[in-house]
């Protein structure tokens, strides 16, 4: 069954159908900013299981902290970006588990990995298991 998520207005809707590639948080200096906090949960999956339900996102395109392009999906009317997707990252669809609907998704999007650790917040400790990077 597809898991199913969306904007904070509702316009731009998300589904994904299968088990995510990866499940890690990301300190990184972009994810600071589209996520307005220390960092982002981010849920990967295989974009063959990957479905835009409705709704025309807008994208905006940089050079990441890793050096490689990025692509940001967001809302054009409430601002929520759904997810993002990039070379680093082949076919895969990095969401951010805060979109999804399912209260529970984020306890189920809880890390193996974190990502950009050089970049953590002092006061944020790292998540007891997961692996630590430097870079992505």
């Amino acid at each position: 069954m597809a898991k199913q998520g969306g904007c904070f207005c509702g316009k731009v809707r998300i589904a994904y159908e299968g088990e995510p590639v990866a499940k890690v948080t990301c300190h990184c200096l972009d994810c600071r900013k589209i996520s307005g906090s220390t960092y982002s949960t981010n849920i990967v999956v295989p974009g063959s299981g990957f479905k835009l339900l409705s709704g025309t996102p807008k994208t905006i395109s940089k050079i990441a902290d890793s050096g490689k392009e990025i692509t940001s999906h967001f809302c054009g009317d409430c601002g929520s970006t759904l997810w993002r997707d990039g070379p680093s990252f082949g076919d895969n669809k990095v969401i951010k588990a805060g979109v999804m609907d399912d209260l529970n998704a984020l306890d189920e999007a809880k890390p193996l990995g974190e990502l950009f650790t050089t970049h953590r917040v002092s006061w944020v400790p790292e998540v007891p298991g997961a692996a630590q990077k430097a870079t992505a």
